[in-house]
């Protein structure tokens, strides 16, 4: 199963904007990432649609931040880019009526809650400042 990097992609793209005072063109950002322009363009959406991104169109156009890094934390744009589950383990629903079946969901289902509750507190509580203020950090030490 392939992982769900859209938001550690976002992350990075979303702190390089803050880095430079143009606009990030589609192309560049896809350049950057590896990708095409259009799945950055229905990426970037998800973020315009919740105010933390805006874009120009034409020549010296592009996308640039609408909301500053320490207004948004990595939460905000876990949601913007559409909430993916966060576990890639399921449960096993081949038979509903086997009592141990039910008991192992039972205890599954528990305990992908309370971690999932667990890891969306803690993304509450970063803001993308907090990020690109390690980043400095490293920087500065190379």
């Amino acid at each position: 199963m392939r992982n769900d990097t859209r938001l550690s992609r976002m992350l990075h793209v979303l702190i390089h904007m803050a880095r430079h005072d143009q606009p990030a063109t589609s192309d560049t950002i896809a350049q950057m990432l590896g990708t095409n322009p259009v799945v950055v363009r229905r990426t970037m959406a998800l973020l315009k649609d919740k105010g933390y991104v805006r874009s120009e169109k034409g020549h010296r156009g592009g996308w640039t931040l609408a909301k500053p890094l320490a207004d948004m934390t990595l939460l905000d744009i876990h949601q913007a880019l559409g909430s993916s589950s966060l576990f890639a383990i399921g449960l096993s629903t081949d038979h509903p009526q086997c009592l141990v079946e039910q008991a192992v969901n039972a205890a599954l289902t528990d305990a992908f809650d309370a971690a999932q509750a667990l890891l969306l507190n803690r993304l509450g509580s970063i803001t993308l400042e907090q990020l690109a203020s390690d980043f400095e950090r490293r920087y500065q030490g190379l």
